[in-house]
């Protein structure tokens, strides 16, 4: 899959890493790229191959009225999601909520709502932009961590269900990218305009998973192991 004249459509294409998937696809050539958010007038790309749509992954009917609008999508970038704060125990169970229904429901809905558009087009691509939290959770990240963990797993077993109608599944696991999401976070962070970049070079090599950073191999490494040093390596690295 080669962006050159594709046609995509990107979630929370208004800032951090989904603004950064606009710019590179448009930089590689795609002809059409539908660039959407709650709120899209805050999109700032200036470019006649960009459309903006209104998308919300908590609204089921703009995300069906996207699909309507968007009949010609080849590639499906799901970006949009938020960060809560939330803990399980004693965090508000209604932001919890709030995660799961953004990062696992939100970006199903979209996926189910897209998975006909692209199968008729031929079949494309979706990239799924994860986490390395996907993989482990670190103090105060408890209910984004579950989320994204259930989102990575979701993201493997539509790609085993749109296997037939020729459509790649991509995840994408990072760990903190120099975004307004992580503007609290003082730890390394990479340049978000390199997880639109890997993602893209994976999957014009037919990769189905990307790991941007090294934090983030480091983490899958570690899933081989006893977790109780991985985790006492992470308290003393966060200072928690």
């Amino acid at each position: 899959m080669n962006p050159t004249g594709q046609t995509a459509l990107v979630t929370g294409a208004n800032r951090g890493i989904g603004r950064q998937f606009v710019l590179e696809l448009l930089d590689r050539g795609a002809a059409k790229v539908y660039a959407t958010a709650r709120h899209p007038d805050a999109i700032d790309v200036d470019d006649p191959r960009v459309i903006r749509l209104r998308l919300d992954l908590l609204d089921p009917d703009s995300v069906a009225a996207a699909a309507a609008a968007a009949q010609d999508v080849t590639v499906l970038v799901n970006n949009a999601g938020i960060s809560t704060g939330a803990g399980l125990v004693t965090g508000d169970l209604a932001e919890v909520s709030r995660a799961l229904d953004t990062h696992f429901w939100g970006t199903l809905g979209v996926i189910r709502a897209f998975a006909p558009v692209l199968g008729a087009n031929g079949g494309g691509a979706i990239v799924n932009v994860l986490s390395a939290l996907s993989w482990f959770v670190a103090p105060g990240a408890g209910a984004y961590s579950v989320a994204k963990a259930a989102e990575w797993s979701m993201t493997n077993a539509v790609r085993l269900e749109l296997a037939a109608q020729h459509t790649v599944v991509q995840g994408v696991l990072l760990g903190s990218a120099d975004t307004d999401m992580s503007a609290g976070y003082d730890g390394p962070k990479i340049d978000p305009r390199d997880v639109p970049r890997r993602s893209l070079d994976a999957l014009a090599e037919g990769k189905i998973e990307v790991v941007v950073d090294d934090w983030t191999a480091m983490v899958k490494a570690s899933l081989a192991g006893d977790p109780a040093p991985f985790y006492a390596q992470i308290t003393a690295m966060l200072g928690a």
